[in-house]
């Protein structure tokens, strides 16, 4: 008699809606919508695969200018170095005197070229 409920013939079957389907759907399409927020932020967002590649080529530049700069640097040390008042370089000192000041030795000859 268990089983008979389930051969009712003739009668109709009333599906009944059940109340807590709406609320998974609701879930499910948040999470969707989380998901490709997600994979788009990943993309294009502030720390995202564009922004990285940027992030690269930035670096790469600077990178140049620091190597330039160090370059610099070296040179300016070794110049300051020769310049040291209790050992200076004679040749350094000449050369600067003549271009800073713009004097010459009186047995100098002055040649002036045409650049």
């Amino acid at each position: 008699m268990a089983g008979n409920h389930f051969l009712q013939l003739g009668k109709r079957r009333r599906v009944v809606a059940r109340p807590h389907l709406p609320k998974r759907r609701f879930g499910r399409v948040v999470a969707v919508g989380a998901l490709i927020f997600l994979g788009a932020m990943a993309l294009v967002g502030p720390t995202g695969l564009r922004a990285w590649s940027e992030s690269a080529t930035v670096l790469e530049k600077r990178n140049a200018e620091l190597a330039q700069l160090r370059a610099e640097r070296e040179r300016i040390a070794n110049r300051v170095e020769l310049l040291d008042p209790n050992n200076a370089d004679p040749d350094l000192v000449g050369e600067l005197l003549r271009s800073n000041l713009n004097v010459a030795h009186p047995d100098e000859v002055v040649v002036s070229r045409d650049d």
